[in-house]
């Protein structure tokens, strides 16, 4: 059980608006430290519902969530928060980046936010993860005047910044190209390879998922395979 860092047992999620419909049902799973996971199904399989609870954003459910050897369920708003800053880093299909921000700014966010180094360390820091995405060049423009592919890699960098234990993307390259969904996987999996990154996927991309190192399908709340 050492090498599993995330665990779940009977995760449940009902929706009560309108009408109380569930969602999720009995999920058990397991994700091994450095492991690429996808998850997939079609809409409204209950894949980015799940990646939500595990990202401890939602805690509305039934069952327990482990992260790294530690229940999560029943901590505080707060306490989640913190955990989520410092451990969890979130990579989505829109880059959600400060427009008026420069690419450097845009990473250190988590960071300064955390307050765990002095600010000169964090830039140095972020600089440090953007050179890993092939823009450092970019860390001095605004964000809005980069192009989609370089601000979902600064996106990417800012989801690095605080080391976290696990990557969670949904959709990550769902707003891409052909061209710049490959760069964004190439990215994914160079970190699982050479950084021993975890990350877990939702992905609707067939390519994208083929090459990771494990599938999770959903279908009707449960998990098929």
């Amino acid at each position: 059980m050492k090498d599993i860092l995330l665990h779940t047992q009977g995760i449940t999620k009902y929706f009560h608006d309108p009408n109380t419909f569930q969602v999720l049902k009995e999920i058990d799973l397991e994700v091994k430290k450095g492991e690429f996971l996808s998850l997939v199904g079609k809409s409204g399989s209950g894949k980015s519902t799940l990646l939500y609870l595990l990202s401890t954003m939602d805690m509305d459910f039934e069952g327990k969530l482990q992260i790294n050897g530690e229940e999560l369920t029943g901590k505080s708003p707060d306490y989640l928060a913190r955990f989520r800053n410092e451990h969890i880093g979130f990579v989505f299909q829109f880059h959600f980046l400060l427009p008026e921000f420069t690419a450097l700014e845009n990473v250190m966010i988590p960071a300064m936010k955390l307050g765990k180094y002095p600010e000169s360390k964090i830039k140095n820091k972020a600089m440090e993860k953007l050179d890993l995405l092939g823009i450092a060049d970019q860390a001095t423009k605004v964000s809005s005047k980069l192009s989609g592919g370089q601000q979902q890699r600064v996106a990417i960098a800012r989801a690095l910044i605080n080391e976290p234990l696990i990557l969670m993307g949904d959709e990550p390259t769902g707003n891409l190209d052909s061209v710049n969904s490959r760069i964004v996987f190439d990215i994914f999996k160079g970190l699982t390879r050479d950084l021993g990154q975890t990350i877990i996927a939702v992905t609707h991309d067939e390519d994208f998922a083929s090459k990771t190192d494990r599938i999770i399908e959903m279908k009707d709340g449960k998990v098929t395979n």
